[in-house]
């Protein structure tokens, strides 16, 4: 039996790489007569754009840069296809993950950085650009990376709007004349994780703002810029941010790259298979496990063990999924796609030692899951 090890990270607890290695090392301790390989998956989340370079055989590419406060910081990209396509991961110059707690604050940390590495990747001769959007510290609608390469942001009196994001509710126009010529001639692919609109209750602000330490005071602020933002990009580029599927990822982000770049929006999962080849991974497979910290009804809107499911049922291959978190009651929409639903918990425990057991219980679960197939083999 050979196995197709496709895991998306663990949230919290272990990346999919890990998650893949920890999967195979179970079914190795197993009596099954098996033969693993490990494809760790991402969706446009954190990590997404490593295993996409990785996968590629991409070459990393280092640079000073601003973190979302404006601090300078060191982050990397890669280029791949013979430098011709640059893969950036927002996280690694906007992240939430280069803050401390006490200092989120989404109605001044900005997505510059990012568009500082864009700048660079396109310095190197990148054609193409593909943005993995998750994990992002930014509500700011794409308005730092777009600052970065030229545009700028006026109000009423023609002066420049720098305090980005809070100072949109001021702005009136924009100056794209100085935007980098480079980009407008660059093909740029946002890989997109979440299908929320731009504005409203279900938006960017409102949905994603408050993990990003936005109070509710904060949340009408932003939500009012972003409107804001997306009235004016309508009249200067006759572009929707606010109607566009995928618009709200990364704090509008891929709203305000659609606008002002022509950005293709993308569902993250999809994209990230097709470049990496998971369909010839599949021709010689029989069995395809795949998993996340939870799998439930949202994850058959886009996340990526649905993408896994979706191509190997294409192929009617067996699918297992692993999670620490599956519902309770038989659910007829996912046995659709996942053949079993296995949850990885072994004994009851607080989440922060669930978390910590991770690994464990991949090894653990899989192991048990190996000899079952034993058995019935």
């Amino acid at each position: 039996m050979h196995i197709l090890i496709a895991p998306n990270a663990f949230k919290h607890s272990l990346t999919a790489d890990a998650a893949a290695s920890a999967i195979m090392e179970g079914f190795m301790q197993s009596s099954l007569n098996c033969t693993c390989e490990c494809f760790p998956i991402g969706d446009g989340g954190d990590g997404t754009g490593e295993l996409i370079i990785k996968k590629c055989g991409g070459e990393l590419v280092n640079a000073e840069v601003h973190d979302p406060l404006g601090r300078k910081i060191t982050a990397s990209f890669g280029l791949i296809d013979d430098g011709k396509t640059a893969v950036i991961e927002m996280a690694d110059a906007s992240g939430i993950r280069l803050l401390q707690p006490g200092e989120l604050k989404p109605l001044k940390a900005t997505s510059f950085g990012t568009g500082e590495q864009i700048k660079i990747a396109l310095d190197k001769g990148a054609k193409k650009i593909i943005i993995g959007m998750g994990g992002s510290a930014t509500v700011d609608g794409g308005s730092g990376i777009l600052k970065a390469l030229g545009i700028c942001f006026i109000d009423i009196t023609g002066k420049e709007l720098n305090d980005l994001p809070a100072d949109l509710t001021d702005l009136a126009a924009v100056d794209v004349s100085k935007l980098d010529n480079r980009i407008k001639e660059a093909e740029v692919i946002v890989l997109c994780d979440v299908d929320n609109l731009l504005l409203g209750e279900h938006g960017s602000a409102a949905i994603f703002g408050p993990q990003k330490g936005a109070s509710i005071e904060d949340v009408r602020q932003l939500d009012t810029a972003l409107a804001k933002l997306a009235a004016v990009a309508l009249q200067e580029t006759g572009r929707d941010m606010s109607a566009v599927k995928y618009g709200g990822t990364a704090g509008g982000a891929a709203a305000g790259l659609y606008a002002f770049l022509n950005a293709r929006l993308v569902n993250g999962i999809d994209h990230f298979l097709q470049l990496t080849g998971f369909n010839d991974a599949l021709e010689k497979t029989d069995l395809v496990i795949t998993g996340e910290g939870s799998i439930d009804e949202q994850t058959l809107q886009g996340k990526g063990p649905f993408g896994v499911a979706y191509q190997a049922k294409l192929k009617r291959l067996p699918v297992i999924g692993l999670a620490g978190k599956v519902p309770l009651e038989s659910n007829s929409n996912l046995k659709e796609y996942f053949d079993v639903l296995l949850p990885i918990g072994h004994q009851p425990s607080d989440l922060q030692t669930a978390l910590a057991s991770t690994a464990n219980n991949l090894t653990r679960t899989s192991c048990g899951l190996g000899n079952l197939l034993a058995i019935a083999k």
